[in-house]
């Protein structure tokens, strides 16, 4: 074998044995020892990664849970584990269970186009948050649902579709985990996570328009337009800026009905009681 040969094949040899050892000699000095409680939290959460419970990942919010007090642990939660997962982590940190709310996202627009015909026709990218920059929508309601679907491309597991018929998404509650991507992802701040009854009732505003009654019923025959009926027949509701707003504390089953009755647009959506 050629001299130069062999002195490359040692020289090249030496040097990975070097590397090889300060590469060993560094992952040991600087090598992070994870809290088995962390990795214990890890392995029973869902690996969504969705963002739902507000920190970057389910290894961050499990991080979260193993160095949290139980004083603060109630301000915690994996939306898509939901009570289960609570329930698991709570008795790997040896905390008392906390009952979790039950919620879902609901679409706070009935801007279908039966209610709210187009006026215009966009023509651009398809996208919900350039349009709402660069547009009124199609409809003219300058808080109405703009039909993009930029909601249903965020979300992970499936909840959301554009309904054919209506032209705006339509939630699957089945398959709805309250991650909250749709929330963050509308521009116009359609979607809000509301309680579910065991039962399924659900009872909310579906309107976020603030212009005067008969303006807003220009663009959208559905729209909230602050005729206080309903704050007749429930006082815990509040009109403020033209727009209604019932708070999650009012039972449904106790008054869906009838507020749904007494709302001369529509705005008020009462879901009723469903088999399981």
């Amino acid at each position: 074998m050629d001299d130069t040969v062999l002195l490359s094949i040692l020289v090249l040899g030496g040097i990975a044995a070097v590397s090889a050892i300060v590469l060993f000699w560094t992952s040991r000095r600087f090598a992070v020892t994870e809290d088995l409680k962390i990795l214990q939290i890890d392995s029973v959460l869902p690996q969504g990664n969705c963002g739902g419970c507000s920190y970057a990942g389910c290894h961050e919010f499990a991080r979260a849970c193993a160095a949290v007090e139980e004083s603060g642990f109630a301000a915690l939660n994996c939306p898509v584990g939901g009570q289960t997962v609570m329930d698991k982590i709570a008795e790997i940190r040896g905390f008392a269970k906390i009952e979790k709310k039950p919620t879902v996202a609901v679409l706070r627009c009935n801007g279908t186009c039966q209610n709210a015909p187009l006026k215009v026709q966009y023509e651009g990218i398809s996208s919900c948050r350039i349009a709402a920059r660069i547009s009124s929508g199609q409809t003219g309601c300058p808080t109405g649902c703009l039909r993009l679907g930029d909601c249903v491309k965020n979300c992970r597991f499936g909840a959301l579709s554009i309904n054919p018929e209506t032209n705006i998404p339509t939630v699957d509650y089945d398959k709805c985990t309250a991650c909250g991507a749709c929330v963050r992802t509308c521009p116009r701040g359609l979607f809000e996570l509301r309680f579910r009854a065991p039962d399924k009732q659900m009872l909310y505003v579906a309107c976020r328009n603030t212009q005067k009654g008969a303006v807003a019923r220009k663009n959208c025959k559905a729209a909230c337009i602050a005729c206080l009926k309903c704050t007749k027949l429930n006082p815990e509701i509040k009109v403020e800026n033209n727009l209604s707003y019932i708070p999650d504390t009012i039972s449904a089953a106790a008054c869906g009905a009838e507020l749904q009755a007494a709302c001369p647009t529509g705005a008020i959506v009462y879901k009723g009681a469903q088999k399981a």
